[in-house]
């Protein structure tokens, strides 16, 4: 037994010396593994050596681990096998696909270790770590992808360019053989393009614009590995014309539609520089109105309803008022039509000259006065010249010249233009003070242009409004040898009023007046001349008064780049844009818009003018841009419909209404209406309908303003003994509405609105005096607005006085008026089915029948007794009996009902008696007595011409 355990200790002790080596790998694998595949291939191939080899277990190996590398994650990926365990030998293969888009090289530590002394592995050896590389080689498993999918350039035309336009494709391969672009292609055949490798198109013969403005094709692209592109790409060459440097898009034409608020002038006008650098740009806008009115659109009423329209303080003076009976000292001077309604009076310098009667004169006197007008030199094509000469130079023109008494003394002023200058001389006080004279040099003056002046004298300051602008006088005391002017009041307009013999006047005009003589003639255009004595004029109100409805503005303040400046002047007719930036400057350009607040502007062509300097840092070859000129057309203005309803055609009333003391209102329920017609497109309703399609006026009602009325009796003249219409002239001038009153017409004027138009004609009444009352008198009623530029329709009105049968028992009542209208029988289709009643028809209203019967029967018994002592009287008389009774749906009054008959009408007709053949020789009045009747004195007057050429009875 001792033996057996000394022999077996040997043997173990053999045993264990057997393992004594580690196995060996080398240090450093370099590995590759194609894409989408696990297997890595070594290099050098994985083998394992041990130099216990070749016993059992000690010389075998076992396996291989593998250790995370430098990155510390390619170990999970990656595994190795043993393939020989007596050789060695070894596998490497990753435990799922690699994707070399997603990670291209993996590092990891590789180790062997042999099969150790037994089966169990005991006492296994390790090797040393050794370094594995693996690479992803790369399968062409993607195709190119073009950046954009379209790419556009503009070339001028005529040249060829190394470079117009690069195209450019990218691969997601991992790659170099597969992610790079090898070439690019133009698939679109006959192009007058190439393309080269890196994706740069050029043209290959000069491009011609006129022959075609735009070049399309398209491009494809190929990697190395030979995979073209999945989509190809569009590429749009436009050809510009031979580059000239100025604006593109301009418009010659532009249309506005009066009520279209603003519009823009230039909504696409940009400026071409040609690459040219450029730091400073500036545009005048231009946009000329001198030719509409008085130099641009302005409200079209006139100047006493502007004033009005502005808040001006009431009680100026007009001292160029329109001829007139009340107004005749204008009657001599030429007048010239004007687009704003307004009277323009035309000076020459020597014949044309207003003297103001001196009851005008004494109410504007005072060393505190408003002075206004509107001023044109020179007349419509005189230019007024700008320079005199030395040694040539003309007198002062005299615009305005007045002297006037103030108490026990006499002031005097002038306002006169020389040259380019306008003066004020004022006298305080002729008999001692010394005169004063304020000097302005004002380009206005002499530009020929219409220009509204202020001069406002709260002595000894003076203010001068210039086109709504203020202006400091030069202040001269003027020491010379000035005599005094002669001490009596004069106002003249055009020129000044001065003695013969004086020292001081020269150049006498051939115009005298009893010892005088008219000096420093004025010629030119002047309108609107007030004079209002007090305090002066606000200057709010100075500029409302001047203020353009039309000019040039700028849409949006808030859009204008950095860098930029707008600059408007006061009349809004000349804008000036500047800024350093081409990009915001074009913006800004494109804000530039024309405005018109008139509904109703004044039609017509205003010319347009962009002048545009620029400045460069190489200021010999800057830019010079020419000036652009086109023209706005303002279009035709739907015209207003201005509607008068609610009133008659008949108005019957009893006779004693009218002879009361307010007498009977004439249009009590009278309305205006004003509506615009436009055009609706009904096609849509004809759709639906099944009809044809059409374009239908519309009218829609709008608030408006009127500025007159006329009330006018037709045919003859309001006698003022009998008749009157009476207005209620508080409430006009508490509204500023000015009245003419005379025989002929009414006339109510004054910019006011519909509402107040309506109130006021309600209120006109017409009054007649005690038996003056007759069967008929006719009115017509018309109203106007902006001057009578559009007028409304003519109402006419024929009141009716309804007589009692009280009457026909007092013929004295009737022979005291002699104005009792009875019309012909073929005159009764003017009243519009209005007849006498006879025995054949009844015109009264059902609820008065019965007792109407009653009385019509008595009362033909009574007149069929008289008439037979009356026949004669008859047969001369004519058809007197052939008028009619006025029957009024609308204005009948059933409590003065009354109805006169005629009964010998019937009998008339039987015995075929014609007044009309009676009376054709005899003349154009005869009065018919009857002798049988002592007591009807009533006389019938038959008048054969009526004013308004038809016959009337009285």
């Amino acid at each position: 037994l001792t033996l057996i355990q000394d022999r077996l200790a040997f043997l173990i002790v053999i045993i264990s010396q057997t393992n004594k080596h580690k196995p060996w790998i080398e240090t450093e694998y370099q590995g590759i593994v194609m894409e989408n595949d696990n297997t890595v291939l070594l290099n050098p191939p994985l083998f394992a050596l041990d130099k216990d080899a070749p016993l059992h277990y000690a010389g075998e190996i076992c396996g291989f681990r593998v250790h995370n590398g430098p990155s510390g994650s390619s170990s999970v990926q990656f595994e190795a096998v043993v393939l020989d365990r007596s050789t060695g030998e070894g596998l490497v293969r990753s435990k799922e696909p690699l994707d070399c888009e997603s990670q291209r090289e993996h590092s990891f530590t590789i180790q062997a270790y042999d099969c150790g002394e037994g089966p169990d592995g005991a006492n296994s050896k390790k090797s040393h770590k050794a370094t594995v590389h693996v690479r992803v080689n790369d399968v062409n498993e993607f195709s190119p992808v073009f950046v954009e999918r379209r790419y556009e350039a503009s070339v001028p035309e005529g040249r060829l360019f190394d470079h117009i336009v690069r195209v450019e494709a990218l691969d997601a391969d991992c790659s170099p053989q597969y992610s790079q672009i090898c070439f690019y292609d133009i698939i679109t055949p006959n192009v007058p393009f190439v393309i080269d490798n890196d994706g740069n198109i050029k043209n290959t013969e000069p491009l011609d614009s006129k022959r075609q403005r735009v070049h399309t094709f398209w491009v494809t692209a190929f990697d190395c590995g030979k995979n073209r592109a999945q989509a190809d790409a569009q590429v749009v060459v436009t050809v510009k014309p031979s580059c000239k440097p100025g604006w593109i898009g301009w418009s010659k034409r532009v249309e506005y539609t009066p009520g279209s608020g603003s519009i823009p002038l230039f909504p696409s006008l940009h400026l071409e520089t040609c690459e040219e650098t450029v730091w400073n740009i500036q545009a005048t806008v231009e946009l000329q109105t001198g030719h509409i009115g008085k130099g641009c659109d302005r409200d079209s009423y006139s100047d006493r309803s502007v004033r009005r329209l502005c808040g001006a303080v009431r009680g100026e003076v007009d001292l160029l008022p329109p001829p007139s009976p009340a107004a005749n000292w204008t009657s001599a001077l030429p007048t010239l039509p004007s687009s704003d309604s307004s009277l323009v009076f035309s000076f020459n310098g020597s014949t044309h000259v207003a003297m103001v009667p001196d009851s005008i004169a004494a109410a504007v006197s005072g060393d505190h006065f408003t002075l206004q007008l509107w001023m044109r030199r020179g007349g419509i094509n005189t230019q007024p010249p700008t320079n005199q000469a030395r040694g040539n130079r003309r007198e002062e023109e005299t615009i305005v010249c007045s002297t006037v008494k103030n108490d026990d003394s006499f002031s005097h002023y002038s306002l006169s233009v020389h040259g380019c200058r306008l003066s004020l001389f004022y006298w305080p006080d002729v008999s001692a003070a010394r005169p004063v004279k304020f000097l302005w040099k004002l380009e206005q003056v002499c530009d020929s242009e219409w220009h509204h002046l202020s001069l406002s004298v709260q002595f000894p300051s003076v203010t001068l409004y210039v086109d709504g602008v203020t202006f400091d006088p030069a202040l001269i005391h003027d020491n010379g040898a000035i005599p005094n002017p002669a001490p009596r009041q004069r106002l003249v307009i055009g020129a000044c009023w001065a003695y013969i013999g004086r020292k001081c006047v020269k150049r006498l005009q051939p115009l005298s007046l009893h010892m005088g003589k008219y000096v420093g003639g004025y010629r030119g255009l002047l309108s609107g001349v007030t004079v209002r004595p007090g305090s002066v004029e606000p200057h709010s109100v100075v500029e409302c008064l001047y203020a353009c409805r039309e000019g040039l503005d700028f849409g949006d303040l808030e859009t204008l780049g950095s860098g930029m400046k707008v600059h408007v002047n006061p009349s809004q007719s000349v804008l000036v844009l500047e800024g350093d930036d081409i990009e915001s400057f074009n913006r800004a350009v494109q804000q530039v818009t024309y405005r018109n607040s008139l509904r109703f502007a004044t039609p017509g062509v205003r010319p347009l003018k962009l002048t545009t300097s620029l400045r460069c840092f190489n200021e010999e070859s800057c830019l010079t841009l020419r000036q652009l000129e086109g023209y706005l057309v303002v279009l035709q203005p739907d015209a207003p419909q201005i509607s008068l309803s609610g009133v008659g055609p008949h108005l019957a009333r009893p006779a004693p209404e009218f002879e009361g003391p307010r007498g009977v209102p004439l249009f009590p329920e009278l309305r205006i209406v004003c509506s615009l017609s436009h055009a609706v497109n009904t096609a849509a309703q004809g759709m639906e309908g099944g009809g044809e399609p059409a374009n239908t006026l519309m009218s829609d009602a709008v608030a408006h303003t009127l500025d007159g009325c006329e009330v006018q009796p037709l045919g003859e003249e309001l006698n003022p003994e009998r008749e009157e219409l009476l207005v209620d002239m508080d409430a006009l001038r508490e509204r500023g509405l000015e009245i003419i009153n005379t025989t002929a017409y009414i006339a109510i004027t004054g910019a006011e609105s519909i509402s107040v138009y309506e109130d006021v004609l309600r209120s006109v009444r017409y009054r007649l005096a005690k038996g003056s009352a007759r069967f008929e008198r006719r009115f017509r009623l018309s109203c106007s607005e902006m001057n009578g530029r559009y007028t409304s329709n003519e109402l006419t009105l024929e009141v009716n006085f309804l007589h009692s049968l009280d009457s026909l028992y007092h013929p004295s009542h009737l022979l005291a008026s002699q104005q009792q209208f009875l019309h012909p029988s073929h005159h009764s289709g003017e009243l519009s089915g209005h007849t006498l009643p006879n025995p054949h028809r009844n015109s009264v209203v059902p609820g008065a029948a019965t007792v109407i019967i009653m009385v019509c029967v008595g009362f033909l018994v009574v007149m069929v007794i008289l008439g037979v002592f009356r026949i004669r009287s008859i047969h001369r008389r004519g058809e007197g009996t052939g008028g009619g009774s006025k029957e009024d749906s609308g204005q009948w009054d059933d409590s003065a009902l009354t109805i006169i008959v005629n009964p010998m009408e019937s009998y008339e007709s039987r015995m075929g008696i014609s007044a009309d053949t009676e009376g054709e020789g005899e003349e154009d009045e005869e009065v018919v007595e009857s002798p049988d009747d002592a007591n009807d004195d009533q006389r019938i007057i038959i008048k054969k011409e009526g004013r308004d050429g038809n016959p009337r009875r009285y």
